[in-house]
């Protein structure tokens, strides 16, 4: 992708815009304060942005981290989550060094599904309290806060509160479908300011003062004597930087063409962040997946917007703090209500329940846990289950083979279609199953293709297919596609269609007529494509070809 500065720029000032009321929101749920956020989105922004392994990523606070936070500091205060937020950037910057990002894609699809739907409902209801207009109770799990808050709004109404939030969520819902690219978050914001400032809307509580300008730096929260007690929230915080950090990385990655990040080089990046974020006060930050797709959007090619972001959001602190103190807290209630309704993609969670009930059972218990326990449990109890039912699968599929109930699929090749692979076209054979465990590896093999222009995945002694390997099939179609090189796919199994049709892989293939029943129809339906491109000389002979190239997925 060509730089382009002024661009940079232009996208960097839209996430700012888009960032600061998420900035404020969740600084305020975290328990620390809007201006905890602020500080956060600032200063890990552009650490981040400098030392990080992504041209595209956007760091700051996010609703998942804040979620791990609520139970910190109800339990140990702000000075504990400081100093979380200090561990958890040595753990990170540890994990750089074992090169460990690179193990943290084979979490499943639907353990990521399960554990957003989770997120986003904790989310929701962390706002209940401020979205009413009634003071916290405090407490550790969502469910009994948000309980209490309502019947306190029951006991003593606050009509005023409630209707800047509804407002506030309202314009940003409705604004994103009529116009996606214009930040109604920001609008809806300075909206309900201006109406609770001309109304005189008391009963609205506002953020409060906030200093003009950054802390000075300083270690005077650190407790040793507390570090034994706090190991196992900061491990909690680290984990949920990588995860959350690498699968933003992942998506910037798929929304664009020729750009791929450093996983190792992105966790040392947040490490980094997180070491200096709680020395000026600021939260534990992550990369933050919505404003990492706006900046996409926006036409960012190169670090600078990121950097730009973090610049707009450091003058707002310094040349606007008197305005932003003016904010309702119901405002920002409503911001983060519709953030967690717009986290919820209905399609990809029907996709991952329609794809195998192993699929469907991960994506509830995940989701579940998420709400019930708390969000590293969540990851650990789906990778688990997860890790279990494919084992399963694979298991059961191998006692098919044994008794040969495996259909055996026609595949031979002549020489002259051999011919035509070596000139044109490459042929895959996927053997095993496409799941979880091994479906990163294919993507990443199938996307060094080069100098083809068309390729043939032979998918007749494919044995087990799950969500994850169907959404990694997907990209890879997606991605060679978008590079000019056709994607042909022969032998799809009956076993296999339910998992590949839930996530629209094959309806990606059936579009162009791209699927076929053997491996000789779709080199015949290879040759068509080549020709009605004139890409295929009419009585051409090429050079005899090596055996088409395998992909084994798994031992049998």
């Amino acid at each position: 992708m060509a730089r382009n500065p002024r661009r940079d720029l232009l996208a960097g000032m839209t996430v700012a815009i888009v960032a600061l009321p998420l900035a404020l929101g969740f600084g305020v749920s975290s328990g620390l304060g809007a201006e905890a956020g602020l500080v956060t989105a600032v200063v890990a922004g552009a650490l981040a942005a400098v030392f990080g392994g992504s041209n595209l990523q956007v760091s700051g606070p996010t609703g998942a981290m804040t979620v791990v936070l609520v139970p910190i500091v109800a339990r140990f205060g702000p000075s504990g989550v400081l100093t979380v937020g200090l561990m958890a950037g040595v753990l990170l910057i540890a994990l750089a060094l074992l090169r460990a990002g690179r193990y943290m894609r084979y979490v499943p699809a639907p353990v990521v599904e399960g554990f957003t739907l989770g997120i986003a409902c904790v989310i929701g209801l962390q706002q209940v309290p401020h979205a009413l207009g009634v003071a916290e109770s405090g407490g550790e799990k969502v469910l009994p806060v948000a309980w209490r808050a309502v019947q306190a709004f029951a006991a003593a109404p606050n009509w005023s509160a409630v209707a800047l939030s509804l407002g506030v969520a309202g314009v940003m819902l409705a604004g994103a479908r009529w116009r996606p690219a214009v930040p109604f978050s920001i609008v809806a914001v300075i909206a309900a300011t201006l109406a609770a400032q001309l109304l005189h809307l008391d009963a609205a509580a506002t953020i409060g003062d906030l200093p003009a300008g950054l802390p000075a730096p300083s270690l005077a929260f650190l407790d040793v004597s507390a570090l034994g007690s706090l190991l196992a929230p900061a491990v909690a915080v680290a984990a949920l930087a990588a995860l959350e950090s690498l699968l933003s990385a992942t998506v910037a990655d798929g929304m664009t063409v020729g750009q791929q990040h450093d996983p190792d080089r992105e966790l040392f990046g947040q490490g980094i962040a997180n070491l200096a974020a709680p020395l000026f006060g600021g939260i534990p930050a992550t990369a933050a997946i919505a404003r990492t797709a706006v900046n996409v959007r926006s036409g960012a090619s190169s670090r600078l917007a990121a950097l730009t972001h973090a610049a707009v959001l450091a003058a707002v602190v310094f040349a606007a703090a008197p305005l932003v103190s003016a904010i309702p807290l119901a405002a920002l209630a409503g911001v983060l209500l519709a953030t967690a309704v717009r986290m919820v993609e209905v399609g990809a969670l029907r996709a991952m329940a329609r794809a195998t009930r192993s699929d469907a059972a991960v994506l509830v218990l995940t989701a579940a846990a998420t709400l019930v326990l708390d969000l590293v449990y969540a990851v650990i109890i789906g990778l688990v289950v997860a890790g279990a039912l494919a084992l399963r699968a694979v298991a059961a599929q191998a006692r098919l083979d044994e008794v040969g109930l495996r259909p055996d699929l026609p595949g031979g090749h002549s020489d002259e279609e051999h011919a035509l692979l070596a000139e044109h076209i490459v042929a895959y054979r996927i053997d095993g199953p496409l799941f979880f465990a091994a479906a990163h590896r294919f993507l990443l093999e199938l996307s060094e293709v080069s100098d083809v222009r068309v390729v043939i995945l032979r998918m007749s002694r494919v044995t087990t297919v799950d969500a994850t390997g169907a959404l990694v099939l997907k990209d890879a179609v997606e991605k060679l596609n978008r590079r000019g090189i056709a994607v042909l796919a022969s032998g799809i199994r009956p076993g296999q269609r339910q998992a590949l049709e839930s996530v629209g892989a094959l309806a990606l293939l059936r579009h162009e007529g791209r699927e076929y029943a053997t491996t000789p129809e779709a080199i015949a339906g290879a040759r068509r494509h080549l020709e009605h491109a004139g890409l295929l000389p009419a009585q051409h002979h090429p050079l005899p070809a090596p055996r088409p190239h395998r992909i084994r997925k798994a031992p049998r």
